[in-house]
């Protein structure tokens, strides 16, 4: 896959203590057991599906169990915390969206380090969200967004999936970038948070796409521009933020597999190998894209240049905007 500059931000992976003979040796008879991808959330989302997805493919490829195991709690820092404290040996994985990164500055303490206790494994895939509105606003565009919001500071109420989460992250982003006053009303998942927008009781969003194409396909949300760094594949007539005004905006949602630090590299090289050569299977792709993610691919060191970027950059918008979470 080739990847968006963002790929390319500095930082490295952190290496392994384990001599060389023994990284082969292990790497030459892994996996020997069923492997565990931990999900830090509970089942139906979009790190669920990701990892249900990978854990098919690995059984195909390795042609040994791969079980997906969710373990919610505390904004995903329960599961995270299993995952950094399990034995470093290949068998107990985890996916997880962009809250690896988020977590780190959110939260004021965290039982783990997201950059030390961690060695990224591979990109699985992208979301793109979704600036969505309710149709009984009186705006065509987001510049029109801007301009009414400005005209009535804190007339506008924005919906989000939690304080915290990426659906807040994005707006708060937004109202930073565009120096608009617009109220939050968090709720507790996507599911809430759009039935109230559809509702009316909110009149603006930031969304991941899988769940929010339904609602403007039958029309009941007016969708005016995506959040990448380029436009979306699954909603190409729409411009990005960037290109609707909101300068070098870029929020995407992402989902990646993680294993702890010290797992043998020879292993996060196999499993690394092993995802990337089927995410470019065609048929493998298009089953992605049923779900609204584009399929992602990159090293080991590409991704994990990628966290630590988004990491930083998360760390500026959480400060910025005073985010706490629930």
């Amino acid at each position: 896959m080739r990847l968006p500059v963002v790929f390319y931000v500095a930082a490295a992976i952190a290496g392994s203590s384990v001599p060389a003979p023994a990284l082969a040796q292990t790497a030459s008879a892994y996996p020997a057991k069923t492997i565990r991808i931990i999900v830090p959330f509970t089942p139906g989302g979009g790190n669920d599906i990701s990892a249900r997805f990978i854990a098919q493919q690995l059984t195909q490829s390795f042609k040994q169990s791969v079980i997906v195991e969710n373990r919610p709690g505390a904004g995903s820092t329960v599961g995270t915390d299993m995952v950094a404290k399990s034995p470093p040996d290949g068998y107990t994985l985890m996916v997880i969206h962009n809250a690896i990164a988020i977590n780190q500055t959110l939260y004021a303490k965290l039982p783990y380090d997201a950059t030390r206790d961690f060695a990224q494994v591979a990109l699985v895939g992208v979301t793109t969200n979704t600036l969505v509105v309710h149709p009984s606003l009186p705006v065509k565009s987001v510049k029109d967004v801007i301009a009414l919001a400005k005209a009535k500071p804190g007339a506008l109420n924005y919906a989000s999936t939690g304080g915290g989460g990426t659906s807040h992250l994005a707006m708060e982003y937004f109202r930073l970038s565009t120096g608009t006053n617009l109220v939050h009303i968090p709720y507790k998942g996507t599911a809430p948070a759009l039935t109230d927008m559809v509702a009316g009781q909110t009149q603006v969003m930031i969304s991941a796409m899988p769940g929010t194409v339904p609602f403007i396909n039958a029309r009941r949300l007016t969708a005016l521009a995506t959040s990448g760094k380029k436009r979306s594949v699954f909603l190409p007539e729409l411009p990005t933020l960037n290109e609707a005004g909101v300068k070098d905006y870029e929020f995407d949602t992402w989902y990646g597999m993680h294993a702890p630090v010290k797992v043998p590299r020879d292993i996060i090289e196999k499993l690394n190998g092993a995802i990337v050569k089927a995410l470019a299977i065609p048929e493998v792709k298009q089953q992605l894209a049923n779900q609204g993610i584009e399929a992602g691919g990159a090293s080991p060191e590409e991704f994990a240049r990628y966290v630590r970027a988004e990491i930083e950059k998360m760390g500026k918008i959480i400060k910025a905007s005073g985010a706490r979470p629930e």
